[in-house]
């Protein structure tokens, strides 16, 4: 029987704010990789969907509030932004998007090799090498700043709304 008396879990250290040098390098490897996703082609809804479909896969409640944010205000839909997560059984999201969630959730789980070769087959059916390179760039990127959010573990500040 534990005798202690109950406490909460200990802070976690915002670890962004504790090396802001190393995030800051993050944001600049984010904003060279959301510029080679424009310059390839890839525009800003496809880019939100990968950010959020990749912080679905590991459960980063900031950084899916951050992109849901984001998606929204790049012209994407509620309705797609609530399906996203059962993307494969709908026909709403276009041969490119498809390809480039398959990608994203394949350099998610990157041991998982028997997802890479199909969604590369895919890909390369619809997208450009270089947008198959931005889209796992996008994937990469946002596993890291997941990553960061987690073991930080950010709130999620609520919205003020009129509801």
């Amino acid at each position: 029987m534990n005798n202690r008396p109950h406490s909460s879990p200990p802070r976690r250290i915002f670890i962004d704010k504790q090396s802001p040098k190393v995030f800051h390098a993050l944001v600049q490897v984010s904003e060279a990789v959301r510029a080679t996703a424009s310059e390839a082609g890839l525009d800003r809804t496809t880019v939100e969907l990968i950010n959020l479909r990749v912080s679905q896969l590991n459960g980063c409640a900031y950084c899916l509030d951050v992109h849901t944010r984001a998606a929204l205000r790049a012209g994407e839909s509620p309705q797609r932004l609530g399906i996203l997560s059962a993307w494969r059984d709908t026909g709403l999201f276009t041969p490119s998007e498809r390809a480039a969630l398959a990608l994203a959730e394949a350099a998610t789980d990157p041991v998982n090799a028997a997802a890479q070769a199909p969604a590369y087959e895919a890909a390369r059916q619809v997208l450009s090498e270089d947008q198959i390179s931005a889209a796992i760039w996008v994937a990469v990127t946002i596993n890291a700043f997941n990553r960061v959010s987690i073991m930080s573990k950010h709130p999620v500040p609520p919205l003020h709304d009129n509801k």
